[in-house]
């Protein structure tokens, strides 16, 4: 006598893939629909990230203009009366702080006035001032140039000047070049640059800027900071703050004035805040209505597709087998409605960011944390319907055929 052993059949993954698209296949209108409502949560939630994210670099870079995370350190005044100084090495010691990422000086050269020639009377300086400037002080105040070049390793060592915007509107001078000259205590300087307003710095916009080593050469300046400008992390202003004058003159903290952090830095922190609030709230909300969506959609598959379930395991189909079908065809559902989403978000990001002059920032956590969380809620949605699918009998499935 013959013992014949059935084995049940097996599926390889690719087989299970196939199976369950072919049951999105079969039922497009339900399956454009059902995705559709996921692409529609996916997408809003794709789009405020996007939008917000764009809007919030749009801030930031607007409030960095401001001057957020920028101090000044300059002299107080001194226990005995009068001002005090600052020391020599006071700008180097502010560098060594962790936080600070640029530091530069400018000194006041004393009794020093500027001239469009040497004819006009000493009485008629208009105001201005010649200060003795680090190389580091564009970049670390956003000062731009209206015209011809900074000062160099070469040129601060030489009788060259640049003009704040004020300045160069008082003195009649336009433009930048070898033949532009002014005539700084007693000295005619080449005028090699114009700065456009600094709003950050506006005491420099009516003076004459010239390198510190040519402002102790030709000018006496004897090398005391008077204005220490210093950009630091945005997460670390308040610290810095509080050490900057222990820093700067560790003999005598109290005899210097730090500027206050600008309102703006706490501005933008509640706006940030604000804005990771509303990303989490609606995202939640978009991932919950998809969900719902997917769950809905399996629910009614399984209830029409009795006869089917029925069929597949009267021909030798296990549970597992038809879980995994069903499952499959959920999570095949979530990511063609997480595709559409992420990419109609990104364009609708996209769009709105041109008409704002925006550029489109679309975080990476966004894109990737949508399909991520749109296969996790997928998962779970067609879980419930696939285990029921599963526990169909044959002979009851087949009966509702």
């Amino acid at each position: 006598m013959t013992t014949t052993t059935y084995h049940p059949s097996r599926l390889r993954p690719r087989d299970i893939a196939a199976v369950g698209a072919v049951g999105l296949r079969t039922r497009p209108m339900r399956v454009f629909l059902s995705a559709l409502g996921i692409a529609i949560g996916i997408a809003a939630m794709t789009a405020v990230a996007g939008i917000s994210a764009s809007s919030r670099a749009d801030l930031d870079a607007r409030l960095a203009a401001l001057g957020t995370n920028l101090l000044t350190v300059a002299p107080g005044n001194a226990l005995s009366g009068g001002t005090a100084s600052l020391p020599l090495d006071a700008p180097a010691m502010i560098s060594r702080i962790g936080p600070v990422r640029q530091v530069a000086a400018t000194g006041a050269v004393k009794n020093a006035k500027v001239y469009r020639n040497d004819r006009i009377p000493a009485a008629e300086s208009g105001g201005l001032s010649v200060q003795a400037a680090d190389l580091k002080l564009p970049e670390t105040v956003g000062a731009r140039l209206a015209g011809g070049t900074w000062l160099n390793a070469a040129t601060e060592r030489y009788p060259a000047a640049v003009l704040g915007a004020t300045a160069a509107d008082r003195l009649g001078i336009g433009r930048a070049g070898p033949d532009m000259r002014v005539y700084l205590a007693g000295r005619w300087f080449t005028v090699v640059g114009i700065l456009d307003p600094v709003p950050l710095a506006p005491e420099l916009d009516s003076a004459a800027l010239v390198g510190q080593p040519a402002a102790a050469a030709y000018l006496g300046f004897d090398g005391h900071p008077t204005t220490v400008y210093t950009r630091t992390a945005d997460s670390a202003v308040a610290a810095v703050r509080d050490v900057l004058a222990r820093t700067a003159n560790p003999r005598n903290p109290n005899e210097v004035k730090v500027s206050r952090p600008s309102d703006a830095l706490a501005a933008r922190q509640a706006t940030d805040e604000a804005f990771t609030g509303l990303l989490l709230g609606l995202g939640a909300v978009a991932l919950l209505v998809g969900g719902v969506g997917v769950a809905n959609t399996m629910v009614i598959t399984v209830l029409e597709r009795r006869g089917e379930i029925g069929l597949r395991r009267a021909l030798g189909a296990t549970r597992g087998q038809i879980r995994g079908q069903f499952l499959v065809e959920s999570l095949m559902l979530s990511a063609l409605g997480g595709l559409a989403g992420v990419t109609l978000g990104m364009a609708v990001t996209t769009g709105y960011a041109s008409t704002r002059n925006w550029d489109a920032v679309i975080p990476a956590w966004a894109t990737a944390g949508g399909l991520g969380a749109t296969l996790v809620i997928g998962a779970v949605a067609g879980l419930y319907p696939a285990v029921r699918a599963s526990r169909l009998p044959p002979t009851e499935a087949l009966a509702a055929v």
